[in-house]
């Protein structure tokens, strides 16, 4: 059963306490051997040794994992200068927040169309033991990770719809980032490490059939603008022979209803400008 390792503290005590006290037992070595007590000197300069390889220096932002003969002893958090566990293995870890670029991966979307897709992912590490025992250099970890979250988000959805589906790639950046975040940090928690945020950089179909796609998108927008035009064509019309009618000016039969609705949807619809001989009927049969 794999046993995964909590961070804790690690023994350590002030640093500038620490070298004072080997500064005294350097000047009491040299008494010794001034005073030829030879016994004391070899003591007092054993201890010194013993505690100066303890001395370690943490900058802000950072961790250091304690190794004593092979076994975790813990890690320390506070910044400064301090003594910790004699002649132990310290590993630094940034605690600062970074960014991973992804390279621009080559997937399938949900529909099998081939996209382009990249990503930044923004992330720190919370848990210093996890990120050195648990994973194998968890920063090549994390990139690893990332481009496979990427892909199998990419692949759960289209990169766009002409049927108004419900998410998609393109039309929902928002909701697509925070699924991406969820994965990431299912995966990445693993490392001891938090995935603060995660945004697509680059979304494309590939080259292949970039310019197909592109006359689909064409040929879809122009069909919902001359759908719009059309109901708003016969809107018009459907008014414009109700207020005829409704005002009295002039009455009309079925033939000529339909002949003078035909003729203003064309005057309306018409891509250029239209001069159509408009036939409404005669007064007199």
């Amino acid at each position: 059963m794999f046993l995964m390792i909590r961070e804790k503290n690690a023994w350590s005590m002030n640093g500038f306490i620490g070298v004072l006290f080997i500064a005294i037992l350097i000047a009491l070595t040299v008494f010794g051997v001034v005073q030829q007590k030879f016994v004391l000197a070899a003591l007092c300069l054993i201890i010194a040794i013993i505690l100066g390889s303890g001395i370690t220096l943490v900058q802000p932002n950072q961790s250091v994992v304690v190794i004593f003969l092979g076994k975790y002893m813990g890690t320390i958090r506070r910044e400064g200068i301090v003594i910790t566990v004699p002649f132990s293995v310290k590993e630094t870890i940034s605690l600062r927040v970074r960014n991973f670029n992804s390279n621009r991966l080559k997937v399938n979307d949900v529909e099998g169309n081939p996209i382009e897709i990249a990503a930044v992912i923004v992330f720190k590490v919370i848990d210093s033991a996890k990120a050195v025992f648990d994973v194998d250099r968890y920063e090549q970890y994390v990139e690893i990770q990332s481009e496979t979250a990427i892909r199998a988000v990419a692949t759960k959805y289209p990169y766009d719809t002409f049927e108004n589906a419900a998410l998609t790639l393109r039309g929902n950046a928002e909701e697509v980032s925070n699924q991406l975040t969820v994965e990431l940090q299912d995966r990445l928690k693993a490392a001891g490490v938090e995935v603060i945020e995660a945004r697509l950089t680059h979304l494309a179909y590939s080259t292949e059939i970039a310019q197909a796609m592109l006359q689909r998108q064409q040929a879809s927008a122009i069909i919902a603008a001359r759908k719009q035009i059309v109901e708003g064509a016969v809107g018009m019309a459907q008014g414009a022979i109700e207020q005829i009618e409704k005002d009295g000016i002039v009455e009309l039969d079925d033939e000529r209803r339909v002949a003078m609705i035909n003729n203003l949807l064309v005057s309306i619809v018409s891509d250029n400008g239209t001069q159509p001989v408009v036939n409404t009927g005669s007064l007199y049969q």
